[in-house]
């Protein structure tokens, strides 16, 4: 009886989540907000908390955080990342200045203490290449101009990423001691030795991984990911941070088999593990963040819309571009909870995960509004600037013009040269 009420309360989970799903493609709008949402109404203190399933969920939402870290490892070779990093330098500090440094300092003000502000500031940081991606593929824009310059910003973000949570986790398991520092330092450069030594072992590595058999391909790279993850939490390092060293170590027909493969798993986990994040929140905290999250949305979209201005005016590209790149870096998503939600589960980013998630509804959803409405934005306001500056000269030419009937140059009539009886007009 007892395993049956599990499996009742586990479908009934399940279907909550697609009818959300399907609910938030109707609406044009990421689901993300919305499994948080779920999340909130079925843990403690909600409207119908879970009985049976919150340990099963809590394990799926780990394997789901594991598998969302895993795919963004795959998307990039360690070549890639480094090559991107010496190219895109200037624009990913314009980026890291404008938008770490708002949620760090309003974490300070808020009185959340040092290490949850740097947490809030990773949050405000990452935009959500997921929502960012599906906009772009919805709205045709994926061969505008100003394309590439979201996308490498975007990949300077998961550069970064691969750096900050391990330093991240070293400070939450050692906090700001000089063990904890020395924590994270190692961290650091464990990752920048890993990154060394992938770039020449990268290939050797996805040939002993590949299968031409699916069922083997899928089973090895998952394997060796929670393996990996499990051996990175036994040394007191983040087991996301693992699988994301596991994903960028692999490149190659390894790493192209295993994104098909591993998507539908990793989708359906990862809204697992949206929803547990909501679940580990107590909605009652929700109300009293919505100030500094709305606040503090609305400031981080202005700096997101200035970095993508920035760096696509660097990149030689017309208003109406700008305008379009700085819109689409707004939304915040998948990458801002798993930051918060790595601070919550060591006991740290308590107050930090209400505003995380209050932050991510709001830009959530303004996001992909932002990202619609700047193109036709953009072309009034352009319109209208073109428009001012017409009248400006044609209100300068009847100033200039002569009165009727004098001919000439002006200077040849003040001169009484012959070309003022020339009967031309000036």
């Amino acid at each position: 009886m007892e395993s049956a009420g599990v499996l009742i309360e586990l479908g009934a989970v399940i279907v909550g989540l697609a009818i959300l799903a399907r609910l938030a493609s109707r609406l044009a709008i990421p689901a993300i907000p919305l499994y948080l949402l779920a999340g909130l109404a079925f843990g403690k203190g909600g409207l119908l908390p879970l009985v049976t399933t919150a340990e099963f969920i809590e394990i799926g939402a780990e394997i789901g955080l594991i598998l969302l870290l895993l795919s963004l490892g795959l998307e990039y070779s360690a070549r890639e990342l480094v090559s991107t990093l010496r190219a895109q330098a200037p624009a990913g500090l314009v980026d890291l200045a404008l938008n770490f440094s708002p949620g760090f300092l309003a974490g300070l003000i808020l009185g959340l203490g040092v290490l949850p502000a740097a947490v809030l500031g990773g949050v405000t940081y990452v935009s959500s290449s997921g929502v960012i991606a599906k906009l772009l593929h919805d709205l045709g824009r994926v061969g505008n101009r100003e394309t590439p310059v979201v996308l490498s910003i975007l990949v300077i973000e998961d550069l970064a990423m691969a750096v900050y949570l391990p330093m991240l986790a070293g400070l939450l398991i050692g906090g700001l001691t000089f063990s904890g520092l020395v924590t994270a330092a190692a961290a650091v450069v464990g990752v920048v030795v890993f990154l060394a030594i992938a770039q020449r072992l990268e290939v050797g590595v996805s040939r002993l991984v590949f299968s031409h058999s699916d069922e083997a391909l899928l089973l090895t790279i998952l394997g060796l990911a929670v393996l990996v993850a499990g051996i990175a939490e036994l040394v007191q390092v983040s087991a996301a941070v693992g699988a994301l060293l596991v994903g960028i170590a692999l490149s190659g027909p390894a790493a192209k088999g295993a994104r098909a493969l591993l998507s539908p798993l990793r989708d359906f986990l990862a809204a697992i593990f949206f929803a547990f994040f909501g679940l580990s929140v107590d909605p009652s905290q929700i109300p009293g963040a919505l100030g500094p999250a709305l606040g503090l949305a609305l400031l981080t979209a202005a700096t997101k819309f200035a970095t993508g201005w920035w760096s696509a005016r660097r990149a030689g590209i017309g208003p109406r571009g700008r305008a379009r790149a700085g819109a689409t870096l707004i939304p915040r998503g998948e990458f801002s909870i798993v930051i918060a939600g790595i601070a919550v589960a060591s006991g740290v980013g308590t107050d930090v995960g209400a505003l995380s998630i209050a932050y991510v509804l709001v830009l959530a959803v303004v996001g992909p509004v932002a990202v619609r409405a700047s193109e036709p934005i953009a072309e009034r306001l352009l319109s209208a600037r073109s428009a001012e500056r017409l009248d400006v000269r044609l209100s300068g030419n009847r100033r200039a013009q002569p009165p009727r009937g004098q001919t000439g140059r002006p200077q040849d009539r003040l001169r009484g040269e012959p070309g003022a009886e020339s009967g031309r007009e000036w």
